[in-house]
Parts: structure tokens; sequence; C-alpha cells
């Protein structure tokens, strides 16, 4: 993966969330994909920490943009691995400052998320 194919899947990305289009947010994931985040512990009232699959992924998703309509996220930097990349941003929700680390399958879709936040 080069910079610039990380920094464009980043961009596009952040741009999908800022629209709160949950199926382009979507179109960055792969079918089999496991995102693992402390903020899905609290939406799973602490049952699991990892949503697993794009049917799971939506429902979360368009819950919390639902419930945070003004959602905002701003790219920060973006760190460049072999299978994919560390994505920086703040988000306006608490103030945050986020990390998620997002390995890609073959087609350039995410397979594999792990979040994080300071």
């Amino acid at each position: 993966m080069t910079d610039a194919e990380a920094r464009a899947f980043a961009a596009e990305w952040v741009s999908a969330f800022n629209a709160h289009d949950v199926e382009l947010v979507l179109s960055h994931y792969a079918p089999d994909v496991r995102l693992i985040s402390p903020f899905y512990l609290r939406y799973s009232d602490g049952r699991t920490d990892e949503v697993c699959g794009l049917d799971d992924l939506r429902s979360y998703f368009s819950s919390a943009l639902n419930r945070f309509p003004n959602l905002r996220f701003e790219m920060l930097e973006v760190a460049v691995g072999s299978r994919g990349m560390c994505i920086r941003y703040h988000t306006n929700l608490d103030d945050r400052i986020a990390m998620e680390c997002v390995e890609l399958d073959r087609t350039g879709r995410a397979v594999r998320v792990t979040c994080h936040y300071v």
C-alpha cells in the first residue's frame, strides 16, 4: 500500500462518515469484517467489543449516526503499513482523538479494524 492509497482511503472514509451516509461508509468494509471497539462494548451492554459482518456493522453505525447527528471527524494523519493503515483523527464526540488500525483484504476493503481512543 502506498501513502497516496492510504490517504485516499482515509479521506474517503472520513468524508463518508461526515456525510452520515451509512452505505458509503460500509463500502469501505469487506463482508466478513471484524471491528473491535471499546465503544461497541458499551453498545452491546458489555457482551462483546467485536462487531462481525456488514449487517451488524450497518446496525451499529446507523444507530451511532442517528444518536449523534452532529458527529464529525477531522483526519489528522495516516500511518501506512504493509496490509493497511492506521487513521488518527479528531472526533467532536467528547472532543476525542481516535486511531483506527485497518487491515485491508485484496480488494482494498477493511477486513479487520481495531479502534483506540484518547
